[in-house]
């Protein structure tokens, strides 16, 4: 299911109830533990955390008129997501991330490429999300994501 809507504030208020305060508490931990430089915005039809163009206006590969995209926090029909592109580029936080995670939660780790899924919203590990998202800056995003373009 997805929430209908065009930007943050109807994003918020049409996000299903039962999701809401675990939803709003991710994106409270997001933006107090994301580096300096990132702009929360409303892409990819989520809330999302992108380099603004003014400091990468090469924006994103894949529609240049997009800014570089690094986190999106979702509501799902059956789940919340946090798309992270830090792991999905850099193995080294990859390996972090699947090894501290059971340290952090008693269900088992759903996760594609970028995408951890949440499922069981009362047992979202938000202390390891705040410590992820203080992993990698905008300027390490940024290396990285040109390294991987490269290649």
């Amino acid at each position: 299911m997805k929430v209908d809507a065009n930007d943050i504030e109807s994003y918020l208020q049409a996000i299903d109830p039962a999701k809401k305060e675990a939803y709003e508490k991710l994106r409270a931990v997001v933006l107090e533990n994301i580096p300096e430089g990132f702009e929360e915005t409303f892409i990819y039809g989520s809330i999302g955390y992108v380099v603004p163009k003014s400091t990468y206006p090469d924006g994103y590969h894949c529609d240049p008129k997009v800014p570089l995209p690094f986190v999106n926090v979702a509501c799902q029909k059956n789940f919340i997501a946090l798309y992270h592109m830090g792991i999905y580029a850099n193995n080294d936080l990859l390996e972090w991330f699947v090894a501290e995670y059971p340290k952090h939660s008693k269900f088992k780790l759903d996760m594609g490429k970028s995408c951890i899924r949440f499922k069981k919203v009362d047992d979202i590990p938000y202390e390891l999300i705040g410590e992820l998202m203080g992993k990698m800056s905008m300027e390490q995003w940024i290396q990285i994501y040109e390294s991987n373009l490269k290649n």
